[in-house]
C-alpha cells in the first residue's frame, strides 16, 4: 500500500514539473515576440521616413550682372538686283570693296531700253507736229476743240512714254542704295540677268547688332538707350560698348524676350556672325533670400518647395524670382533660416516623414 501512495506522489510530481517546465517555456516565448514585435515596430517606423538632403535658405548679398550669349548682325544688309534683263558689259567691283550710295557696281548692255528711246522720241515729235496742226486749223474753223484736245492728249501721253523709256534706260546701270562692303558678287561680265536677278551683297558693318535673349526675370530692368558692356569672344582682352536699341514687347516660347544692342564699329574690328556675350547690370548688387535650384520641385515656375519642419516634409507655395546662377531669388513664401529639401522631394508629399542625411 505504501509503495502505491509512493508512485502516486512521484506521478504528481513529475507532472507538476512538466508543467513548471512548460509555462517557464511559454512565458520565455510570449516574452521573445513581444521584443521582437517592438524591434520590427521601430525599423517599419524608421523605414517610412524618407531619406532626404536638406539647405538652408539665407539671405545673401549678389551680384546683379547679367549676361546673355549672341551673335553679331549687320546694321543694314542688301541685296542689289538688276532691273533690267540684258547681258552685262562691266563689273565695276570685286569683293571687299567699299561702296557708297549711287554708286555703279556694274553696267547691262541696254540695247533693247536704247531702241524704246529713240521710238518714244519719235512718237512725240509725231504728236507735237499733230498738235501744232490742229491747233493752226483751230484758229481758221478746221477743226473742232474736240480734235484738238486728242491731239494735246496723245501729246501728253507721248511726252510719259518717253519719260518711262527713258528711266528704263537708265537701270541698266546696277547702282547700291546704301553704304557698305562688297560681301558677294553673283556676276561677271557676259553674262546674262534677269529683271531682279540678284547680283551683290552689299553689307554695312560700320554700325553691328547683338541679338540676345534676355529671360522675363531680368527683363524688367532694360530700357532702350541703356549702355551695355560687351565681350567678343575672339578678342578677350578687349570691350566694346553698345546701346540697347530694341526690347521685344512679346517673349517667345521660352518666356525670353529679344533684345538688339547697337555697337559702333568704326574700324571694322568687328565682323557680322562673330559670337559676342552682353553684360548687363555691370557692379550692381543686392541683398535677396535665395534658394539652391534643385530645391524647386519641377521647373522654378512651379514654384513648388518642401521644408523640413518637425521631422516631416512641408510643402510650401513660393514666388520665385531672379536667377543668380545655382540660386533663386524667393520673394514670398520662406524666411530666412528655413531648411529646404534639395533632393528626394520625388517621393514626398505634404507632411511625409523624412530623416535628413548628410
Amino acid at each position: 500500500m505504501k509503495n502505491k501512495k509512493t508512485s502516486v506522489v512521484r506521478i504528481i510530481v513529475t507532472v507538476a514539473v512538466i508543467v513548471a517546465v512548460l509555462a517557464s517555456i511559454q512565458f520565455q516565448l510570449n516574452r521573445n515576440k513581444a521584443v521582437n514585435k517592438a524591434a520590427t515596430d521601430e525599423v517599419a517606423k524608421q523605414n517610412t521616413a524618407v531619406a532626404v538632403r536638406i539647405d538652408t535658405a539665407r539671405v545673401r548679398n549678389l551680384d546683379l550682372s547679367y549676361a546673355a550669349n549672341g551673335t553679331f548682325i549687320p546694321r543694314q544688309e542688301v541685296v542689289v538686283g538688276a532691273e533690267v534683263a540684258g547681258r552685262v558689259a562691266s563689273v565695276l567691283v570685286k569683293e571687299g570693296d567699299f561702296v557708297r550710295p549711287g554708286q555703279t557696281l556694274a553696267i547691262v548692255v541696254g540695247d533693247k531700253q536704247n531702241v524704246s528711246v529713240s521710238n518714244a522720241e519719235a512718237n512725240l515729235n509725231n504728236a507735237k507736229m499733230d498738235l501744232e496742226r490742229f491747233e493752226n486749223a483751230f484758229t481758221t474753223g478746221g477743226v473742232t476743240k474736240q480734235q484738238v484736245d486728242g491731239a494735246r492728249l496723245q501729246y501728253e501721253t507721248a511726252k510719259n512714254n518717253l519719260r518711262t523709256a527713258q528711266i528704263a534706260a537708265g537701270d541698266v546701270s546696277v547702282k547700291t542704295s546704301v553704304a557698305g562692303i562688297v560681301n558677294t558678287r553673283k556676276i561677271e561680265p557676259g553674262s546674262y540677268v534677269s529683271a531682279g536677278t540678284a547680283a551683290f551683297d552689299v553689307v554695312n558693318i560700320s554700325t553691328l547688332k547683338l541679338k540676345v535673349n534676355v529671360d522675363e526675370k531680368n527683363v524688367g530692368a532694360l530700357k532702350t538707350g541703356q549702355t551695355v558692356d560687351v565681350l567678343v569672344s575672339v578678342m578677350p582682352d578687349k570691350k566694346f560698348t553698345g546701346k540697347i536699341t530694341f526690347i521685344a514687347p512679346k517673349a517667345d516660347a521660352n518666356l525670353n524676350f529679344p533684345v538688339e544692342i547697337e555697337i559702333p564699329n568704326p574700324k571694322n574690328e568687328l565682323r557680322a556672325g562673330m559670337y559676342g556675350t552682353a553684360k548687363f547690370g555691370e557692379g550692381s548688387a543686392v541683398n535677396a533670400l535665395v534658394v539652391p535650384r534643385p530645391a524647386f520641385v519641377g521647373s522654378v515656375s512651379d514654384n513648388k518647395i518642401f521644408v523640413v519642419k518637425d521631422g516631416k516634409a512641408v510643402e510650401k507655395k513660393v514666388q520665385s524670382g531672379r536667377s543668380f546662377g545655382d540660386n533663386i531669388e524667393v520673394l514670398s513664401g520662406l524666411n530666412a533660416g528655413d531648411e529646404v529639401i534639395t533632393s528626394g522631394q520625388i517621393n514626398l508629399f505634404d507632411q511625409t516623414p523624412v530623416q535628413v542625411i548628410k
